[in-house]
């Protein structure tokens, strides 16, 4: 019996040996390919996260057997960190959001990486914001509120979400500062334009 119970436990090692590096890799490839995404270097960006996914689908073959190596943490995180990617290239570039199936990963990181991309989301906004870009800027924060339209609806324990609940929580605060980030720069916006009028005006009647 001593002898069974040893090859099931090798066996679990060898998984996660095999398992582990991939997914500290992918995580590592998507991290890189959000940086990218963000200079705007979309080539970079799609090299990144192809080599992700690879490495996300290899992690998840070398745990099918024993199956609880599949379900383990840093490959939930790996695929959490590669939806967020994906997603936030979608975002950024006004694309339809990937699906859990377009991308190969499970729903509860799947959720958790479009709740991560909200913060991805804001970064752009500001960066639009400091460029005076504020229509972008607005598109974003409406596809924010589609985003979390999706998260506050998923009403399930977090043993099934993955901790999804702190994940929307997070969300919803980020894009209350950034929905008020972006009405300030509205209004400056609006006061600058409004005294430009005036400027003009004032100029003609003095000609």
């Amino acid at each position: 019996m001593s002898a069974e119970f040893t090859r099931r436990f090798d066996a679990k090692m060898a998984a996660r040996e095999k398992a582990l590096p991939a997914a500290r890799a992918s995580i590592r490839a998507s991290a890189n390919a959000i940086r990218a995404i963000h200079r705007g270097d979309f080539d970079r960006a799609h090299e990144l996260m192809d080599e992700a996914r690879d490495q996300v689908v290899a992690g998840l073959g070398a745990a099918r057997e024993p199956p609880d190596v599949g379900v383990a943490g840093f490959l939930q995180d790996a695929q959490k960190e590669y939806a967020e990617a994906r997603i936030t290239e979608a975002i950024v570039r006004g694309e339809d959001v990937p699906s859990p199936e377009d991308l190969g990963v499970q729903v509860a990181p799947y959720l958790n990486g479009m709740a991560e991309a909200v913060g991805e989301a804001r970064r752009e906004i500001l960066d639009l914001l400091r460029r005076g870009d504020v229509e972008e800027a607005e598109r974003l924060l409406g596809v924010m509120d589609d985003i979390y339209a999706v998260l506050v609806a998923m009403d399930y324990p977090d043993a099934i979400t993955g901790n999804l609940r702190r994940s929307t929580d997070v969300a919803r605060s980020i894009m209350e500062k950034t929905r008020g980030d972006l009405s300030l720069a509205i209004v400056q916006r609006d006061l600058r334009d409004a005294l430009d009028r005036h400027a003009r005006e004032v100029t003609g009647k003095g000609e």
